[in-house]
């Protein structure tokens, strides 16, 4: 018995009814697809089934919350999940995916979704995914803020996010004296 079994959808038995599927995405669903982008969460995915000819639709709705490591303080932070996403497949041969549509094996006649809704999940986590301001860990922004090097004259939104309402002193950023020089280079020509 495969550990993602629970996510298989057996087309071949449907007729042209919708067949609705609920599925919720925890901790132990997150784990068994064992992917650093997402450890944990609570999701619930809504799944449509509709057999259009030749082809089968499914239609996704995700809705919660995951739980990933924010980009600045590392500290675990909420990211909602919000999507809907729609997946055209048919039978062929093999399996493979071509443009939008997915060939399972008509021999098997059935698709596993365990790795799509993981990949309609991570496809919704923002490049940038940080803490809203002031809610960082307050050691780890004191000591990024120590380590961050600027050249003059840079203002960054890193900086807005740094010195936030946060009791952090506003102490002036050296740069290094190095890239001073450098920055006289570009400034003459």
């Amino acid at each position: 018995m495969s550990k993602f079994e629970h996510y298989n959808i057996v087309l071949k038995d449907l007729n042209n009814e919708i067949k609705t599927l609920e599925f919720e995405l925890d901790d132990a669903y997150f784990k068994k697809i064992d992917s650093p982008e997402v450890q944990r969460g609570k999701v619930n995915a809504l799944v449509t089934v509709q057999r259009k000819l030749a082809t089968y639709e499914l239609n996704f709705k995700l809705e919660g919350i995951i739980t990933i490591p924010c980009d600045r303080c590392l500290d675990d932070m909420e990211q909602p999940i919000h999507h809907k996403e729609k997946l055209q497949v048919k039978f062929g041969q093999q399996f493979s995916e071509e443009d939008e549509i997915v060939i399972v094996p008509e021999n098997e006649g059935s698709i596993n979704i365990a790795w799509f809704l993981y990949e309609f999940i991570v496809i919704n986590i923002p490049i940038k995914h940080v803490h809203p301001v002031g809610e960082c860990n307050k050691t780890m922004v004191t000591k990024l803020k120590k380590h961050i090097t600027h050249q003059k004259g840079d203002e960054s939104e890193e900086d807005d996010i740094l010195t936030d309402d946060d009791d952090f002193s506003n102490e002036d950023t050296q740069t290094d004296p190095r890239w001073d020089s450098l920055q006289n280079i570009s400034d003459n020509n």
